[in-house]
């Protein structure tokens, strides 16, 4: 009570006293402190007691009205002192040893108003630097200390400043072999502390600053220097921030989590190997991933994996009641894909080496130890789940570096064509592959979705893995002089709609919609002289008639349902070939398909593992469940939407030569289409079951009474719709090109 009587005494007498000029009434306030320690006898008295929170932010303040007054980038005599005298030191000994109790919390809010309110670059002087880099290894060291707060909010202003100055990191990478254990006391104010920076033993000009890069020689030389001993360095800033991480405070976790996506970010290479090298950053992440995962319901319904809205990392809110409402095991897969996303954003931001880094320890330290046993499993429900986890990783991940990992745990990184006797030499690729012809249908369908979802991702090893190897020498084609082969009918169908007149496609479409400088889909097929002599257009219907004509007039459904119509798929045939173009354009895809001088057509042609399943499935679409086939189809349009001429080529082209043996996507569906005319002969009422199949999926008529044969029904209403969104492809293909030649 009489501390506070003196304290309130005080700020009277000060505020009727005559104004001192700025310097002496720093002087005056700094000396009030120092003079308690002096005269104190109760050093157990809480700080709250006594006058000192009260003359810092006196002098805070001094400072701040101080730089106001001047010119910017001018030191004042105030700050002249306080460099000069190494008040901050002095500050940082008072605040370790908590003297008295709650110095520390004063100290710590010190130390951020300055580097905070003052606008002139402090950090880079050696009594302001050295000081903050003793107060960083203060943080963090007590879980769920009284100033976890203060320290999280001096930690991340340290950070701020680091962010907008780069190099100033430097001062931050302490030599492990040269500074003295953390655990031991400081030495005297005055005595030669290993740290950071060689102290020099001046009384330091007050203004004395220093850069890395403006160093003396013999400085840049000595062992403690900063940037020559990056193999050898601890980087206090990170390992306090990564202790903060552990808080049982939500919010001070996301502060560090925040602190340290700064500092991954800085783009230093000296920095960027430390974090990597000399904390426990990368450790962390994947054990918090995997913690989190393992945390995981070991059945949970795929739907409800799916549909959980999408958290960003430090914005969930935790409702247990809500969430257990909604489906067991919400809040165990909401933290586990906030964490991801966490993970995921830090390693885009982070520099190019540290992400490689650190997305190399995802791979390492999660999809391999844990995951991959989980895909690798024969229970169908851990299977689904493990799967439809996988999806939903695949989904969130944006970062390259992630994304790479990610795609070379799930496929290796093999470029080299496949063969039947090599397909099983990465195992979890094969048994992922295979689960896409899995007895579970939905384990099918969620395999299938899984590779619908890779094949979109902006990687262009996924493609080269999965379709694009196989292609490149073109082998799938008869290797027979021009005369040898059989003729080819050029003809038009007399019914051929003329598609150039779509107003969809009129030669308005806005510039993003052309594919800029591509001329990979030329006139189709490239090697007969009789379709290279044709227009253009006639070849785009020729193709575009092919697929439409596949399905015989009496297994069609669509012309008696309005709106079901071929032109219903040019829109979004449209929409995502664009989207395609926009992410393929970098990769260093052929315009053209490779000449066949250049071709080794004499080697066998194998299709690859995962078309082979593909066409498999399509051979069986007439005798498959309706979703199982609209997965398979969708897999098969989003590869034919490729900008790719040999994948182009070999989906999308009907009239290629194929070599003996070999088999196209045209070919498996003339297959089909075989197989269905013989079907179609035993079942009465063919046509009229196959009309009230296609309304009931509409939602055009309720549902009724059993239908005969309905799994061929719903086949042939895929396979119809299937060939028209072919045809859609196949036309949208050849105007974007048309559109962007000169």
């Amino acid at each position: 009570m009489f501390s506070k009587f003196t304290s309130i005494l005080q700020h009277a007498v000060e505020a009727l006293a005559p104004s001192l000029p700025l310097q002496e009434d720093f002087v005056y306030h700094w000396k009030a402190i120092t003079h308690y320690y002096i005269e104190a006898s109760d050093d157990k008295a809480p700080i709250t007691d006594t006058n000192i929170p009260s003359h810092l932010d006196q002098m805070l303040d001094i400072l701040t009205q101080e730089e106001e007054e001047r010119e910017s980038g001018e030191t004042g005599p105030c700050m002249e002192y306080l460099l000069h005298h190494k008040i901050l030191e002095t500050l940082y000994t008072l605040g370790k040893a908590d003297c008295p109790p709650g110095m520390k919390q004063q100290v710590l809010t010190f130390y951020t108003k300055l580097l905070a309110h003052i606008q002139q670059p402090l950090l880079p002087h050696i009594n302001v630097h050295r000081p903050v880099q003793k107060l960083v290894r203060l943080c963090g060291d007590v879980l769920a200390a009284p100033t976890e707060n203060e320290e999280i909010q001096f930690l991340c202003i340290v950070c701020a400043k680091l962010k907008q100055d780069p190099y100033l990191v430097n001062f931050f990478l302490e030599n492990k072999s040269k500074r003295p254990e953390t655990s031991r006391p400081p030495r005297a104010e005055g005595g030669a502390e290993n740290v950071l920076t060689p102290d020099t033993g001046q009384s330091a000009s007050a203004s004395h600053c220093e850069r890395p890069e403006e160093r003396p020689a013999s400085a840049a030389a000595s062992p403690t220097s900063p940037t020559n001993n990056n193999n050898s360095s601890n980087y206090n800033l990170v390992t306090s921030l990564l202790n903060l991480t552990k808080s049982p405070d939500g919010r001070i976790v996301v502060k560090a989590c925040e602190g340290l996506m700064l500092l991954v970010s800085l783009p230093e290479p000296a920095a960027a190997k430390c974090l990597t090298e000399n904390t426990e950053l990368c450790t962390l992440l994947t054990d918090r991933l995997v913690s989190f995962y393992k945390a995981l319901p070991q059945s949970m319904d795929p739907l409800d994996i799916e549909t959980v809205e999408s958290v960003n990392w430090g914005l969930d809110v935790y409702n247990l009641k809500e969430d257990t409402a909604v489906f067991t095991g919400k809040r165990a897969l909401i933290s586990f894909l906030s964490w991801l996303d966490y993970c995921d954003q830090l390693i885009k931001e982070a520099h190019k080496s540290a992400a490689s880094v650190l997305a190399r320890a995802v791979r390492e330290r999660f999809f391999v130890p844990v995951m991959e046993p989980q895909l690798m499993q024969t229970s169908e429900v851990g299977i689904l789940t493990s799967t439809a986890l996988l999806n939903r990783i695949i989904r969130q991940v944006t970062s390259e570096a992630l994304l790479q990992e990610t795609v070379y745990f799930l496929l290796g990184e093999d470029k080299t064509s496949e063969s039947l006797a090599t397909i099983g030499q990465n195992p979890l690729r094969h048994r992922l592959i295979e689960h896409c012809d899995h007895l579970s249908d939905e384990i099918s369908i969620m395999t299938l979705r899984l590779f619908e979802q890779l094949i979109q991702k902006p990687d262009q090893h996924i493609l080269h893995s999965l379709v694009l190897r196989n292609l490149e020498e073109r082998n799938y084609l008869e290797n027979k002089p021009q005369e040898e082969r059989e003729p080819l009918e050029n003809g038009q169908p007399h019914d051929a709609v003329d598609l150039e007149e779509d107003p969809l496609f009129g030669d308005d479409l806005s510039p993003e919609s052309k594919l800029s400088g591509s001329d990979w889909l030329s006139a189709s097929p490239p090697q007969s002289p009789d379709h290279m002599k044709s227009e253009g257009k006639t070849e785009v219907h020729k193709i575009v008639n092919s697929f439409l004509c596949l399905v015989p007039d009496e297994a069609k459904s669509s012309y008696q349902v309005e709106g079901t119509g071929y032109d219903t798929y040019l829109r979004d045939a449209h929409r995502q070939f664009r989207d395609f173009c926009g992410v393929c354009q970098r990769w260093d895809w052929r315009g053209t398909p490779k000449p066949f001088e250049k071709c080794n057509l004499d080697l066998p042609f194998f299709e690859g593992h995962f078309l082979k399943v593909l066409f498999d499935r399509m051979g069986r679409i007439l005798d498959q469940p309706y979703d199982v086939n609209l997965q398979v189809t969708a897999v098969l349009s989003k590869l034919s939407l490729l900008p790719h001429p040999h994948l182009h080529e070999y989906l999308l082209d009907p009239y290629i030569n194929l070599a003996p043996g070999c088999r196209s996507l045209f070919s498996v569906i003339v297959r089909v289409v075989g197989d269905l005319m013989l079907r179609i002969q035993r079942i009465s009422d063919f046509t009229p079951k196959l009309l009230l199949v296609r309304k009931r999926l509409l939602g055009l008529e309720p549902e009724g009474i059993n239908i005969d044969h309905m799994t061929l029904l719903e086949g042939v209403i895929v396979l119809e719709e299937f060939c028209k969104e072919l045809a859609a492809i196949a036309f949208v293909k050849y105007h974007a090109t048309a559109s962007s030649s000169p």
